[in-house]
């Protein structure tokens, strides 16, 4: 990973300097928080370690689209990918599986082999985990930004609606965080 320390420093500082601030769920934070559920599925679902390699890279470009617009951002992001990535040592076929895994982080996820849904699980990893309610509120002040009249009863079934369509796609995710994403899902529709 060291031969692409240079890629990381350089995109994490465009993110810290020129993101949004009204971006309070699309940051840095949730990049780097990405990578790590990335990384933790791709080890735990057996990829190679070129595999890895471009999975890291997939996460750490999947949001920067938001450097330059909230619209399109997965289009976008793979826009600043290839840009980014064609001086460096991958090929065409790498930057399009790239490509491929951040468009499957795309709202609804069509992940359609194992390392786009190892991207995509890593995108939405809280929803089955312990962190659900302070991502959540993140995401529900980011939107909130875009539409200030925002009620809690209709974030309430925004989030809902999400869970219910929303499904995991790798082993761990279906086997770990899907139980507790369909507890929370039962908690809130009782409420």
């Amino acid at each position: 990973m060291d031969n692409y320390k240079h890629i990381f420093d350089r995109i994490f500082k465009r993110l810290e300097e020129n993101l949004d601030p009204e971006l309070t769920y699309h940051t840095k934070e949730h990049t780097q928080l990405v990578m790590q559920w990335a990384e933790e599925l791709a080890l735990k679902e057996g990829v190679t370690a070129r595999e890895l390699v471009l999975i890291r890279i997939a996460a750490l470009f999947h949001d920067t689209g938001f450097l330059e617009s909230r619209d399109e951002h997965e289009q976008r992001s793979c826009k600043i990918a290839r840009e980014e990535l064609a001086d460096e040592d991958f090929t065409v076929e790498e930057v399009d599986t790239i490509c491929r895994m951040i468009m499957a982080t795309k709202i609804p996820q069509q992940p359609t082999n194992k390392v786009e849904r190892i991207l995509a699980d890593a995108d939405l990893y809280y929803l089955g985990t312990d962190n659900y309610s302070k991502y959540a509120e993140q995401l529900q002040d980011e939107l909130k930004s875009l539409n200030p009249d925002l009620s809690e009863e209709e974030w309430k079934r925004i989030q809902i609606k999400f869970l219910q369509n929303h499904h995991y796609r790798t082993n761990f995710g279906i086997t770990n965080l899907e139980p507790r994403k369909q507890a929370r899902l039962e908690r809130l529709s009782r409420s």
